[in-house]
């Protein structure tokens, strides 16, 4: 017995069920029903509390609900807590299912009219989930600071700290953060990753995690999301450019050039501001209000990381370009080809003698007649 998949990589192979094919096609299909598990659960009363942990965003610090007397009610602010975990888990589940609907309807779509190769089908994958995430994260977290109002008041990225109460939205928008590269590493299993691409993917996804928990956790939220959204934006020109290379191929056009140099001047700017930003919140503005040793770790670690993704970028665009050097060099130079000049030939005049006899005489007789009009 065996189940068509709906959601997911199709196969013509139904397996058998609970195998390791049968989840990975399936995948999406399994852990949708996890989803609706906890909605359902949500709607029912002996079970709503346990399933509103999962859903329901906590630890609120303040607001109140419409009211006759207050008809728009006060606007709910959070802090951090252990119940953002179960939130965590629960939308972890629901990237799950929006990574397979993006990898079936737009690049399963894309693999097949392109017919790339594996190296590239991979790349393709890789950087298509990373563009629509990045953007994403740009436009959600550039409303939040403009709704906040940090990029009209650089003073609100430290004032009050460690007081800094969170809008649902940008409370929402760290735990989306948090869920989604959490579901990276089960969806190195599901989409079949290469076993030498693990350990990258996995650094990265750890790396990243690891930079929401400590922002998060030490009510850097502020600052935090600002770093973030400059770092979604190198990002997602990065990968841009990246899929334009993939899909192009070895052609090279004037847009493949114009998206490598926004490419490098977005990076080198936002790596600029990032440090920037950091030296003016971590040195100058949490002065007093941290501790110096929080302070000077948090900076040392921005500053490394922004150094080592510089030093990652020269060395990559230095590799890339004795590349394009070896490679034009190894190209034979073609040889102008002179076309040759057509001689000419020139008419031998003809003998009589080498005529016929017939033909001899015709000749004789028009000569004669020539001769006989001259005089």
């Amino acid at each position: 017995m065996g189940v068509k998949p709906t959601i997911g990589r199709k196969s013509n192979k139904n397996p058998p069920i609970l195998s390791h094919e049968f989840v990975i096609q399936n995948h999406a299909d399994i852990v949708s029903c996890v989803v609706m598990v906890f909605l359902v659960g949500l709607m029912v009363q002996s079970t709503s509390p346990i399933a509103s942990l999962f859903i329901s965003l906590h630890h609120n610090v303040s607001g109140t609900e419409p009211t006759r007397d207050v008809p728009r009610g006060e606007p709910f602010l959070y802090e951090a807590g252990w119940k953002d975990i179960c939130a965590v888990f629960f939308y972890s589940q629901v990237c799950i299912v929006m990574h397979a609907i993006l990898q079936e309807y737009i690049l399963d779509k894309i693999s097949k009219k392109y017919h790339l190769s594996k190296s590239r089908l991979s790349a393709l994958n890789e950087s298509g989930q990373l563009v629509v995430f990045h953007l994403v994260t740009l436009l959600w977290g550039g409303d939040a600071i403009l709704r906040e109002g940090f990029i009209f008041n650089i003073s609100y990225l430290w004032d009050g700290y460690p007081d800094h109460p969170m809008s649902f939205l940008l409370k929402l928008w760290w735990v989306v953060q948090a869920a989604y590269w959490v579901h990276t590493i089960p969806e190195l299993y599901f989409q079949k990753v290469k076993k030498d691409e693990w350990a990258g993917r996995i650094r990265q996804a750890a790396a990243a995690f690891a930079f929401v928990a400590v922002a998060y956790g030490f009510k850097f939220q502020r600052v935090g999301v600002c770093l973030m959204v400059l770092h979604s934006l190198a990002e997602f020109v990065a990968h841009s450019y990246r899929l334009n290379t993939i899909m192009r191929g070895e052609r090279e056009d004037y847009l493949d050039k114009f998206l490598g140099v926004v490419n490098g001047s977005v990076f080198v700017c936002v790596r600029l501001c990032s440090l920037v930003l950091g030296v003016l919140t971590f040195y100058y503005g949490l002065a007093g209000a941290a501790p110096l040793l929080l302070r000077v770790a948090a900076l040392s670690a921005l500053v490394s990381f922004q150094v080592f993704l510089m030093f990652n970028f020269i060395t990559e665009a230095i590799k890339q370009r004795q590349e394009a050097r070896q490679l034009a060099l190894s190209k034979p130079k073609k040889e102008k080809k002179e076309k040759p000049k057509k001689e000419k030939v020139k008419k031998i005049p003809t003998d009589d003698s080498d005529l016929p006899e017939v033909d001899q005489n015709t000749n004789k007789t028009l000569r004669q007649r020539q001769a006989l009009k001259a005089k």
